[in-house]
């Protein structure tokens, strides 16, 4: 049993980073960008709606606060870390240096869930914007083409083949390589806050601007309630649950925290960062403070705009669950503005499972060099030096499964495995201080124990605010992940067989 707690010696991590073959290639704003193309997109474009209508009304705007505080105490963990160790692996490569190859494994196995899952629910969203575009131009897809089978309505064969192909061709520029990838994310990037700043803009222009709406005397009219009082609503699973007042709040915040995965996106990049210690902290930071805002306003946009009851699919816009951002504008009646947001959308969402795949290997290389997982997921092309085989199994994986997935499912899933991530993020922060006090920081978490301590709890707290079915499920992918490493990982750990290490 003394082995499953040993500890990956710092010296193993610098002699990883001498010896490592990717390109080192991404400066501190090109990271800055692969956070924020990660954040930006699922949470703004498609969780707006569901978090309104499902769990806060307009004050979804209180819970992306209470989600973006919360990442606020993982983020500065996450950039204590990443300047001590900084390699690919993110939080995996942290716990497997600080509390032990158990914990290691529980978090990999974790980042896996989270990564996966989130490229599959951004795809998912994807599509639906994608199937909006294409009706700005009269092309309209059959639904059996752009529904997953547990949401199709109609009998026979489904699946969303949007999602499937856009997953595929992402996994064909990923093996192309990093700085291609990067240079297009960068574009990317540009494009969609450049959309989400025209989203706050011309959004409070038309509540101002519309009696309906707004009136001096009685302010944005959508807004009132502002907290609408708790009652029982029927939630996606059509289940009669809870919904608004402060437990909505909360649960409101626990739904959309998937959203704020990007800024440990960037960790996993390191590897690759040009100056990591320095760069790598000044990305996780500035691209969560950024996105935080932005999210905010955009939500108090939307929830004025648009009555939060109306995002109900059975209700009167049934598809403004899919594309709430681009409805909102359509029932305002500039449809011109939600052509714009709608095209920023389709092609902002991909940047976001681009950036999500790309982490996901990257993490499969850390894990794979250390023999916990199969060495050929970390196998590295000879000309593109990106983990191309990993890269191939996890693009078809995620194709399949958001092909036939419905979102709700992923995106619970998803921020399950953020915030276990978070919690053991911050919890190695206090192991490592305690440790090793003397170890050289470039950046330091200020006033750490009150910051590990707040982070520790809000996180756990958000859990047990996830729906029962995704507590089930991610319960179940734990418990799967337990056997994999008594009948695999465990025996292959190249820190407990040093055999292993000869052999290759």
């Amino acid at each position: 049993m003394a082995s499953i707690w040993a500890k990956k010696p710092l010296s193993a991590y610098e002699a990883d980073m001498k010896k490592s073959g990717l390109k080192k290639v991404l400066g501190k704003w090109s990271l800055t960008a692969i956070g924020v193309g990660a954040i930006i997109g699922g949470g703004i474009f498609v969780l707006t709606g569901t978090g309104a209508y499902y769990h806060a009304g307009p004050a979804l705007a209180i819970s992306f606060i209470i989600a973006g505080i919360a990442c606020v105490f993982a983020a500065l963990c996450y950039a204590e870390f990443a300047s001590i160790i900084p390699v690919e692996g993110s939080a995996y490569a942290y716990a497997y240096g600080t509390v032990g190859e158990i914990f290691a494994w529980a978090m990999g196995w974790c980042l896996i869930l989270e990564y996966a899952m989130a490229s599959m629910a951004v795809a998912v969203s994807w599509s639906g914007y994608f199937t909006k575009f294409l009706k700005i131009f009269g092309v309209h897809l059959p639904a059996y083409l752009t529904s997953d089978p547990a949401s199709y309505t109609g009998t026979g064969f489904s699946m969303n083949l949007p999602a499937f192909i856009l997953v595929l061709l992402l996994t064909a520029l990923l093996v192309k390589g990093t700085k291609e990838a990067a240079g297009a994310n960068n574009l990317i990037v540009l494009l969609k806050t450049a959309a989400v700043i025209f989203v706050i803009i011309s959004g409070a222009y038309i509540i101002f601007s519309n009696t309906d709406l707004y009136s001096a005397v009685d302010g944005v009219k959508n807004w009132k309630p502002f907290i609408p009082d708790e009652t029982l609503i029927k939630n996606s699973e059509d289940k009669m649950v809870s919904a608004y007042g402060i437990k909505g709040i909360i649960s409101g915040a626990a739904a959309i925290f998937f959203a704020y995965i990007g800024f440990d996106a960037v960790s996993t990049q390191a590897g690759e960062a040009i100056n990591p210690k320095k760069d790598v902290p000044f990305a996780i930071i500035t691209s969560l403070l950024i996105c935080t805002a932005l999210y905010i306003c955009v939500s108090l946009v939307l929830t004025g705009m648009m009555n939060y009851t109306d995002f109900n699919p059975a209700g009167k816009y049934p598809e403004a669950i899919k594309a709430p951002v681009a409805y909102a504008f359509e029932i305002a009646g500039k449809h011109w503005a939600s052509n714009i947001v709608t095209i920023a959308a389709t092609v902002g969402l991909i940047s976001v499972v681009m950036v999500m795949m790309m982490g996901q290997s990257r993490i499969f290389i850390g894990m794979a060099k250390d023999g916990l997982i199969p060495k050929f997921f970390g196998e590295l092309h000879p000309k593109t030096r990106t983990p191309y085989k990993g890269i191939i199994i996890l693009g078809l994986v995620v194709a399949f499964v958001a092909a036939l997935t419905p979102i709700s499912t992923l995106a619970d899933m998803t921020s399950f495995g953020t915030l276990f991530a978070f919690t053991l993020v911050c919890i190695a922060v206090w192991v490592m201080r305690k440790k090793e006090p003397n170890l050289n920081r470039p950046f330091k978490v200020p006033a750490y124990k009150l910051v590990v301590a707040l982070g520790v709890i809000i996180n756990i707290y958000l859990i047990f605010n996830l729906s029962a079915h995704a507590l089930e499920l991610s319960a179940g992918w734990l418990v799967l992940g337990i056997f994999v490493y008594i009948f695999y990982g465990k025996n292959n750990s190249k820190l407990n067989n040093p055999d292993k290490i000869t052999e290759d």
